[in-house]
């Protein structure tokens, strides 16, 4: 039998991956397989890159690139349209001012899909969002993530970027989202991972939600500064890391409308504070 941890979005939450591998290798796992957007939203990104170099080193691994290592990948380009104090982007920029050229060089090493195939077992296709693009999200019950099913090769794919746990079963094919390791959606504030067992010739899959120290995780933003650097976006990640309720896009798509309110138009990343603070007051308990 093989076993396999599946870990998709850590954005940066090295307590809530400690939690996670832990209890993987207690379990006996030796494979690990990860979908990308290793960094993002919270503090001291190096902790979390010396966590996943310590278990590729250790471990057989599988690494797939999400749409968060794109952004730093192509920020490395162009140098321009970030801010450090700034609810819109000074997440994007403390992070990128905290990574190393060897984390650069990795995140470009990485390909954004991949089949794996095992002895013995049915291959399976890992992504991050969908195996045609990395910011594509695999919806439940719409025709496009349907589609995108039946042209794929393989009839299991393993998926993140949603932040929600959960499979897809279409035409005798099926999809499984791993969830969130760092921020999950819809968990109670819970670090979320999928087992994927392959016995004999088929898989079979357990989601994991496990308790960990999420105040700790709070409590970084402040130490770290990140709080001054993206107040209203950490405010959001606060809430969002005890609950599990309410994630960033909800809230900056009313900070987007409440700027085109005020000036008739809204062009990313270019929201004022203001807007951010009434939409946070306003979604946030």
């Amino acid at each position: 039998m093989l076993n396999i941890a599946v870990l998709s979005d850590i954005h940066g939450n090295y307590t809530a991956l400690q939690k996670c591998l832990d209890h993987a290798i207690h379990k006996g796992i030796d494979t690990f397989i990860f979908l990308g957007d290793y960094l993002g939203e919270l503090a001291y990104p190096q902790k979390t890159m010396e966590l996943l170099y310590t278990v590729k080193e250790k471990y057989r691994c599988f690494f797939i690139k999400g749409n968060k290592e794109d952004y730093w990948i192509n920020y490395e380009k162009e140098q321009k349209g970030w801010k450090e104090y700034d609810s819109t982007t000074g997440c994007l920029y403390y992070t990128y001012q905290n990574i190393s050229e060897k984390d650069l060089q990795f995140f470009k090493s990485l390909l954004f899909t991949e089949e794996l195939k095992f002895d013995g077992l049915p291959p399976i296709t890992i992504c991050h969002g969908s195996p045609r693009k990395a910011d594509e999200k695999l919806l439940p019950d719409h025709e496009n993530t349907f589609l995108i099913m039946e042209n794929n090769p393989s009839g299991t794919i393993l998926c993140g970027h949603t932040h929600i746990q959960g499979k897809i079963e279409h035409d005798g094919k099926i999809a499984l989202n791993a969830g969130s390791v760092g921020i999950s959606i819809n968990s109670n504030g819970k670090a979320q991972f999928m087992i994927l067992r392959g016995i004999q010739d088929k898989w079979n899959y357990e989601f994991v939600s496990l308790e960990y120290d999420a105040e700790k995780v709070i409590a970084d933003l402040y130490s770290s500064g990140l709080n001054k650097k993206a107040p209203y976006w950490c405010k959001v990640s606060e809430n969002l890391l005890r609950t599990g309720e309410i994630p960033h896009s909800t809230v900056l798509t009313r900070a987007m409308a409440l700027c085109r309110d005020r000036s008739g138009a809204c062009n990313w990343p270019d929201i004022p504070e203001e807007c951010w603070e009434q939409a946070v007051n306003e979604l946030i308990p």
